[in-house]
């Protein structure tokens, strides 16, 4: 998958939430980001719980540039059952670090792989779709899924 059929892929998946929620912090960010892959059965809390738990212990190393963040824990994990990507966008930016403009986020890319193969060809398939001119600005200015299908209409 490459680059913009990401897009595609989000839609076409079922894997696009545009919050309605403002979480009070990273954490609860988190777990909003999570519900999609819970509600599909592709994860569970456990999982959800060592994302949370990664974070405090390594610190925002989800955040992999300004505005976007990657939520995942280990292709390990007992709590994954499947592989997939789920996009949220939030309305304001979450901050990991209070102040700091280098780690928040209002794009949410939250990873699940069954192994470390597919784990990988998921990151490889998002960072080509974060390198594409234009696309991380695009994705922060959309409202609504109907402005997510115009995006993906127009990168076709």
């Amino acid at each position: 998958m490459q680059g913009t059929e990401m897009l595609t892929y989000f839609r076409d998946k079922d894997l696009v939430r545009i919050s309605d929620k403002q979480p009070a912090n990273w954490e609860e960010a988190i777990r909003i980001s999570c519900e999609n892959l819970i509600e599909k059965e592709l994860i569970d809390g456990v999982y959800v719980d060592e994302v949370v738990e990664a974070v405090r212990q390594y610190g925002p190393y989800i955040v992999i540039v300004p505005g976007v963040a990657m939520p995942h824990s280990t292709a390990k994990s007992a709590g994954v059952f499947g592989t997939a990507i789920a996009f949220t966008k939030f309305h304001d930016k979450i901050y990991f670090e209070a102040g700091n403009e280098e780690k928040q986020a209002k794009l949410f890319f939250t990873l699940a792989a069954k192994n470390p193969d597919e784990h990988m060809a998921n990151i490889a398939a998002l960072s080509d779709l974060l390198m594409t001119d234009g696309v991380i600005e695009s994705l922060e200015m959309i409202e609504s899924l109907a402005d997510f299908e115009a995006l993906v209409e127009k990168v076709k």
